[in-house]
């Protein structure tokens, strides 16, 4: 077998591999589009409502908690 037959080999090789993961991702694509299609028309996309409601911004306490990282940034500095 000479260099350029097994070249030749690689290479069919190469593209037989790269022609399959092509192929697997094209029919992942179109599987997972077809099952958000699906989920949409079931209405199963629809959120619980605790889910939606967002988490309150902590509002208070903003001084100590700036009091806190700075004591930790400190200590941390100390030991390090």
């Amino acid at each position: 077998m000479t260099i350029m037959e097994m070249l030749g080999q690689s290479g069919v090789l190469s593209i037989l591999g790269m022609g399959v993961v092509f192929g697997f991702l094209i029919i992942m694509v179109i599987t997972i589009t077809l099952i958000g299609k699906l989920i949409n028309a079931l209405g199963l996309n629809k959120d619980s409502g605790a889910a939606k409601t967002a988490a309150p911004a902590h509002t208070g306490n903003s001084a100590q908690v700036t009091a806190a990282i700075s004591a930790a940034v400190s200590e941390f500095r100390k030991t390090n």
